[in-house]
């Protein structure tokens, strides 16, 4: 994807670096007040930075900070802990769902450019690094995870799931944020900072508020150690095959071990498939 530069990169840099710090104010600090002024200040920012002098059709960093900054928005007005009842799930829906179709639908209706896409399949074949880099995925999630999840204890993070019904939940709901957080973090707030920064420079801004997410929902301790690059990875996969197809694939099979690790742990004895 060619980088559109209406504005001086190296200025446009900060109004969209105090939007992404907006993540870790709303989901690790747990600080509202400071998520908003954040956001006001970074999308203010671009709009001082911009004066009017950025055509309609051109890309605006104004408009693209302020459908990252709704979407974070819409998020960061639930709580992310995991819950399973039927409440919860019916709130993340709305909540999730929102903050991926309320951008789209501006992007698209309002701004008249479509900015944020859904590249479900590009038209290349996967070819064998794709493969496997799947297989790895699933071998690697297998050794790292269960020591990540019950040494640290993060697996108390999520709810205990000890019948058939509470283990279909946490199927369902593990699989469905998975699925979010690429409509979100890639094909969204990704797509839309690679139209003004460099590939390496937007990877890095959308990891910040990918990871934060994570955060809150979960994958704390020393998580980060691995969200961050995973959250990377998976910018970078998406740069190298314009697939959602790929990108959520991976996804689903991270979290698919996330979900057997989850059930294990709070279920020893009944998946007898893990070291720990």
């Amino acid at each position: 994807m060619a980088v559109t530069k209406p504005t001086d990169a190296r200025l446009s840099v900060i109004p969209a670096a105090l939007v992404c710090a907006a993540a870790p104010a709303f989901f690790v600090l747990q600080l509202a007040w400071l998520g908003w002024v954040l956001l006001a200040c970074g999308v203010g920012g671009a709009l001082l930075i911009e004066r009017g002098r950025v055509r309609a059709s051109d890309a605006s960093l104004f408009r693209d900070l302020s459908l990252i900054a709704v979407g974070m928005l819409i998020v960061s007005s639930i709580p992310l802990a995991a819950e399973l009842d039927n409440l919860a799930m019916l709130r993340f829906t709305v909540a999730l769902g929102g903050a991926v179709v309320v951008p789209y639908l501006l992007s698209r209706f309002a701004f008249r450019d479509h900015a944020t896409r859904f590249p479900w399949r590009s038209r290349k074949k996967w070819g064998r690094l794709q493969w496997g880099w799947l297989v790895a995925v699933l071998v690697l999630g297998w050794l790292i995870l269960p020591f990540y999840f019950i040494t640290s204890g993060v697996y108390m993070n999520w709810p205990v799931v000890d019948s058939p019904e509470l283990i279909a939940r946490l199927f369902v709901g593990v699989g469905a944020v998975g699925i979010w957080d690429e409509l979100f973090f890639i094909c969204t707030v990704f797509t839309l900072l690679r139209r003004h920064f460099p590939d390496l420079m937007a990877n890095v801004l959308q990891m910040i508020v990918f990871v934060s997410f994570l955060w809150e929902l979960g994958y704390r301790e020393w998580g980060p150690a691995l969200t961050i690059p995973f959250a990377l990875l998976q910018g970078f996969i998406f740069m190298r095959t314009h697939s959602l197809a790929y990108v959520v694939t991976v996804h689903l099979l991270f979290d698919a071990v996330v979900f057997a690790v989850l059930v294990h742990a709070h279920n020893p004895g009944m998946l007898s498939i893990f070291l720990l």
